[in-house]
This record gives structure tokens, C-alpha cells and sequence, in this order.
């Protein structure tokens, strides 16, 4: 059964890591299922929707110069 590691685990002729895949007779594989070491793997990859993305929307444009004057102050 071809399973994935969740955790690192090293045998005689193996070390595998977290992420690792490795086929091991069903029995072992399923001890390491029950035991949180390893998830069944999938064998394809899945394909899986992804959201577009939205358009940014912003409140609107103020004028920040004022309109009567060219700005300056006179005392």
C-alpha cells in the first residue's frame, strides 16, 4: 500500500521524511495510518477549482489640492 509521511522514519534500506511516499505491505502501512505517522497517498493528483481573483475596489478619488488658490498662504 502506498502511503505518505507525516514524520521522518528510517528501517533497514529506507529513511524517509515528512512528504515522503513509499509502498509497504498493507499490513504496516495500516499500523502506520492508526498511528498518525502517515496518510493513505493518492495516487493522482487532483485537480481542485480555484477562486479568480476580484477587483480591487476603492472608494473614490478626492482632490486633495485645494480649489480656490493655488494653495500658498498669505498673512
Amino acid at each position: 500500500m502506498l502511503i505518505r509521511m507525516l514524520v521522518g522514519l528510517s528501517g533497514l534500506g529506507y529513511s524517509l521524511g515528512p512528504g515522503d511516499e513509499r509502498d509497504f505491505p498493507q499490513d504496516e502501512a495500516l499500523r502506520l495510518i492508526s498511528a498518525g505517522f502517515a496518510i493513505p497517498a493518492v495516487e493522482q493528483e487532483i485537480e481542485r477549482a480555484v477562486q479568480a481573483p476580484t477587483a480591487e475596489r476603492r472608494g473614490r478619488k478626492r482632490n486633495v489640492v485645494p480649489s480656490n488658490g493655488d494653495g500658498s498662504s498669505k498673512d
